[in-house]
């Protein structure tokens, strides 16, 4: 899941006297200080990241280490290797918290994430909002599902690599790629799973199929149709050209290195799902 936006700040000068200067700095080194206690991040150093947490999830965070390491475990056996670079991990406390961070990170102070939003990825870090409150938090995501979770903290870890080796390291840079960067990760973590599969034989099927790649990242089968084509890559082409593909930002680019136009692609794919 990413989101992008540019908003150009404005600024404001303000002639101070050398007292009332010196007294803004105090002032404000307080509210500093009181911002950053609110939540009070706690940090547990690993091998391969940083898990920072608040006191809510003291009593919870080994359980949450286990989710992390065999999410990242499970993505190194697929691409073969591990992580190129130490990153960082977020369990937010609330909803409020994991919002926050985004408003910072997209420079968008207004933004609101939606209900079924619990986690991101990106090269340097991974945020998610304790999977343990998703019941409370999230309209699409329950902790009961143990699975499920498993599946959605491997999902953003394939994010966390995948933007470890991409040009554009939160992939705000890329170009007509949604469908292979949400693929990917949908693929890689085990998301693309015979329902979903089921989903899109039976869209085939009822010629309901969008017509161009741009437009697999939209609607409710999103994740099953861009899934798969990830899926079809990985099996006619074999993994170690798909691994090839992950520096690029551009359609163009991954459609050139697989030597094929898009319309052929999508018919291949189309015919390959069909007897799948």
């Amino acid at each position: 899941m990413a989101i992008y936006s540019m908003i150009k700040n404005q600024q404001i000068r303000i002639k101070v006297s050398i007292s009332t200067f010196l007294f803004l700095i105090v002032v404000s080194s307080i509210f500093i200080c009181w911002r950053n206690s609110d939540p009070a991040w706690m940090m547990d150093k690993h091998n391969r990241w940083n898990v920072y947490y608040t006191g809510q999830d003291k009593d919870l965070i080994g359980e949450y280490d286990r989710f992390f390491d065999q999410g990242a475990n499970e993505v190194s056996r697929f691409f073969n290797t591990g992580f190129k670079n130490r990153f960082d991990i977020f369990v937010h406390p609330n909803r409020h918290s994991l919002d926050s961070a985004w408003q910072k990170d997209w420079n968008m102070p207004e933004f609101k994430s939606e209900c079924w939003m619990v986690a991101s990825g990106i090269a340097t870090k991974l945020d998610i909002i304790s999977p343990k409150s998703w019941d409370k938090q999230s309209c699409e995501h329950s902790y009961r599902q143990k699975i499920d979770v498993q599946r959605l903290i491997t999902h953003e870890l394939v994010h966390v690599f995948h933007g470890q080796l991409n040009e554009s390291p939160d992939f705000s840079k890329t170009e007509g790629i949604d469908w292979f960067v949400e693929g990917l990760a949908n693929y890689a973590s085990g998301q693309c799973d015979s329902v979903r599969i089921l989903e899109i034989k039976k869209a085939i099927r009822e010629n309901t199929i969008p017509a161009t790649l741009d437009s697999f990242w939209t609607g409710k089968l999103r994740y099953g149709l861009s899934g798969s084509v990830v899926l079809y890559i990985d099996r006619h082409y074999g993994r170690s050209t798909l691994i090839k593909l992950l520096p690029m930002t551009k359609k163009s680019q991954v459609l050139s290195a697989l030597g094929v136009a898009e319309e052929n692609l999508l018919k291949e794919w189309r015919d390959y799902l069909q007897n799948y």
